[in-house]
């Protein structure tokens, strides 16, 4: 379901203004059919399913550490090269690529990124060397019936900061970490480039939760480097996170984000327009850039992010007399009042 409701909006050539009110009011709609965009390391709390579908051999997509990386210093946080999983497209779909940014959180200290660079989060050391394509990713035809055949790539996250780090902030660096999720972009799409996607017809930026933030960051330059003539789109899955102050009026999200522009040097990676107004943290925040976006963009986001409750708003930190324990933890355990809160009604 979710699936032919991703393929319809996408399937729109060109839009006229107006229609993104409509695909806006069809958001409503589809918000909790999240499953489509499949990313068991995304930055949310963890789902576990119960009856996990066994995948078959041939959505088994074997990891490619990028040839590109070393000569462009594009190194994931612990200096090893990063990767991704590619799968060839056939027939109809040869000139059409769908890219989806994996997610995973971000580091914001020496000592959380530390920590993260002895993970998959942080070390291709640590990838699987295969992962399960399903949702949009699949290549069955039954499963994926709009994307099956086409060149669909994974690129694992392993920096910390969305694909936006920079290497002039490593001087603060005393554990030899690397900041470099630009270069890890622009070595992967490059080499993407050199794979074919140079003479794509259509091309999809994807990606979940943090991913997602990514796919917005890097909408624009992902379009500016497929043919002109392609139709190029972008689409955030939980990647909308707010600047919202915490239940106890706290900016918990804008100083975390704050420390990891700071520590990570994204100011120059993030939207230039949204810089120049405003400080640098901020347009880590979709709502302060995403106007800036020229590419044709679709935004999709859970009506209760259950991720964003339990660390924007109602993170640990301001729940000290576990009055919102059970509700952080599960919206059905919510009372009327603290729906009041997650409504913004008070």
């Amino acid at each position: 379901m979710a699936i032919s409701t991703f393929s319809s909006l996408l399937r729109y050539r060109k839009w006229a203004k107006s229609n993104w009110l409509v695909a806006s009011l069809g958001l409503l709609l589809i918000v909790f059919s999240l499953s489509f965009f499949l990313d068991l390391t995304s930055d949310s709390v963890p789902f576990v399913d119960h009856n996990p579908p066994i995948a078959s051999p041939s959505d088994l997509v074997k990891l490619k550490l990028s040839s590109k990386a070393k000569e462009r210093g594009a190194f994931c946080l612990d200096g090893s090269l990063p990767g991704y999983h590619f799968s060839k497209g056939s027939g109809s779909g040869t000139k059409s690529w769908l890219i989806h940014l994996e997610g995973g959180s971000w580091c914001n200290t020496i000592a959380s990124c530390s920590a993260r660079a002895m993970t998959r989060l942080g070390s291709s050391k640590y990838f699987e060397h295969e992962v399960s394509f399903q949702g949009v990713l699949s290549s069955d035809p039954s499963q994926n019936p709009d994307f099956f055949n086409w060149n669909r790539v994974k690129v694992r996250y392993c920096d910390g900061a969305s694909f936006a780090g920079r290497p002039e902030a490593e001087f603060k660096n005393e554990t030899r970490l690397f900041f470099r999720g630009q270069l890890i972009w622009e070595a992967i799409i490059d080499e993407l480039l050199s794979m074919g996607m140079s003479n794509a017809k259509q091309g999809i930026l994807t990606g979940c939760s943090a991913g997602g933030l990514a796919s917005l960051i890097h909408c624009d330059y992902f379009r500016d480097h497929l043919p002109k003539d392609a139709f190029v789109k972008c689409v955030s899955d939980g990647g909308f996170f707010l600047n919202v102050p915490d239940v106890l009026g706290n900016p918990t999200m804008r100083s975390f984000y704050r420390d990891v522009v700071k520590l990570q040097g994204l100011d120059k990676s993030l939207d230039q327009k949204c810089v120049a107004r405003t400080e640098p943290s901020k347009c880590m925040f979709p709502q302060e850039f995403v106007n800036n976006i020229r590419t044709p963009l679709f935004l999709l986001n859970a009506a209760y992010d259950y991720w964003q409750i339990q660390h924007v708003l109602v993170p640990a930190s301001a729940d000290l007399d576990k009055s919102w324990a059970k509700c952080r933890l599960n919206i059905k355990e919510c009372d009327d009042e603290q729906m009041k809160v997650l409504h913004g009604n008070v």
